[in-house]
């Protein structure tokens, strides 16, 4: 799909969307239906010309067996009739937006005309689309790719040396000299130590949408401002949030603002604390991207 749309041209279709006037906080939320292999998601969403739905499948067995943690197909529909118009492979519709909902995050949260040292926990497909994401928004000038089978760890820092990004392994206790940490993992408890975040940095964390999941600890949590898609969807779903709010640490109204608080420019993020981004993934995400994709199709 990147083939039709880059990475940098996704970012561009999500903020485009937001300028528009959509809305994220009244975007019908995520169902998900508990089955044997796993969930099933159905992820419904319509603006513009058109509608769409995603049903998604998280399958944690899959890969012991060769096969990817996260399945699905997206519908695509016209507005008006909601006709069938396509159907996109939704697995990869997924490795296209969510990195580039965290990119767009990146772009607002990190300095510009700086080079970037960039820690990245996770070694799948997200971890592959979120190093080429953010390199569509930021120059990095290093990756440390932090990852638990220490063979795909070696695999993507090869990657990016590849796309001539000096790369290595590395350790968690890393991210005390990092500008900017991207979490895209199936981790279900903190990978770092959030005391050891620069004031100055950035935290980008993808990898869960529970309740009771998270990447990030309290500690980094309460000393940062926290920025969300939608905060109804936050409140739903954000583990990193709803945890620490269950221990007391915050509150609700702890979270600083949206991506459309950023992208309209209703929000200046701080400069002396560390700047927290918390995506669950949400429906309108993937009818901006599927729309913009058939329309390249369309077009070619």
């Amino acid at each position: 799909m990147s083939r039709l749309l880059s990475p940098a041209a996704a970012v561009d279709v999500l903020a485009d969307a937001l300028r528009a006037g959509f809305d994220p906080e009244a975007a019908p939320s995520r169902s998900a239906v508990p089955v044997p292999a796993g969930e099933l998601l159905l992820m419904p969403a319509a603006f513009g010309a058109h509608a769409g739905v995603k049903i998604a499948g998280v399958a944690p067995g899959n890969p012991a067996v060769g096969l990817p943690r996260i399945t699905g197909s997206y519908l695509l529909l016209d507005g008006t009739t909601l006709q069938p118009l396509a159907l996109l492979d939704g697995a990869a519709l997924t490795e296209l937006r969510t990195p580039a909902v965290s990119a767009l995050a990146v772009r607002h949260l990190t300095p510009d005309g700086r080079p970037l040292r960039l820690v990245l926990f996770g070694t799948g497909p997200q971890a592959y689309g979120h190093l080429e994401a953010v390199r569509a928004v930021r120059e990095v000038a290093e990756t440390v790719v932090v990852g638990r089978n220490p063979v795909a760890a070696r695999a993507l820092a090869g990657y990016a040396r590849s796309l001539d990004v000096p790369s290595r392994t590395g350790t968690p206790d890393e991210v005390a000299a990092a500008d900017l940490v991207v979490c895209c993992t199936t981790a279900r408890t903190p990978l770092f130590d959030g005391t050891l975040i620069a004031s100055g940095a950035a935290v980008v964390a993808v990898g869960s949408h529970e309740a009771s999941a998270r990447e990030t600890d309290t500690a980094l949590v309460t000393r940062a401002e926290v920025y969300v898609e939608a905060r109804s969807a936050a409140l739903r779903e954000a583990g990193d949030l709803l945890v620490p709010m269950a221990e007391g640490a915050i509150g609700a109204d702890h979270v600083t603002g949206t991506l459309a608080d950023l992208v309209h420019g209703r929000r200046t993020p701080s400069t002396v604390r560390p700047r927290f981004f918390k995506s669950v993934g949400m429906a309108w995400e993937d009818l901006a991207v599927a729309t913009a994709l058939y329309a390249a199709v369309r077009s070619g």
